[in-house]
């Protein structure tokens, strides 16, 4: 099993930055070197993909509605993977989500562990 803890949600005027953290504890997390990602989901919309990064860190991706403003990492050490996002926008509003499997990928039903979520929301 694995558990994960968002942090570091709030509210932010629009163009100001936040740092997402999320902290994983389990056997399965290490064992299986998850992959870790970053969704969110808008009220009345689907959940959505962010961004991902592998458990060497070497490989991430992201939607290309944050690209360039989001950046997405991890701390094996702390057993923590972080987003930091940079110019947020209004539409930038929503639950993020972080998610563990062991294969990276896009879609939330690629990822087989799941945080209860931490709220973003972006005044204009």
């Amino acid at each position: 099993q694995v558990q994960l803890v968002e942090s570091g949600g709030g509210l932010v005027q629009a163009g100001g930055s936040l740092r997402l953290s999320c902290a994983a504890s389990g056997l399965t997390f290490s064992r299986y070197r998850c992959a870790m990602g970053w969704f969110r989901q808008a009220p009345g919309k689907e959940r959505e993909f962010v961004a991902a990064i592998t458990w060497s860190g070497v490989t991430t991706s992201y939607a290309d509605s944050v690209k360039g403003r989001f950046t997405i990492s991890r701390d094996n050490a702390k057993n923590t993977v972080y987003l930091q996002m940079n110019s947020l926008k209004p539409e930038d509003t929503a639950v993020y989500y972080c998610a563990a499997d062991p294969t990276m990928g896009s879609r939330t039903s690629e990822y087989a562990y799941w945080g209860q979520g931490t709220q973003v929301a972006v005044s204009s």
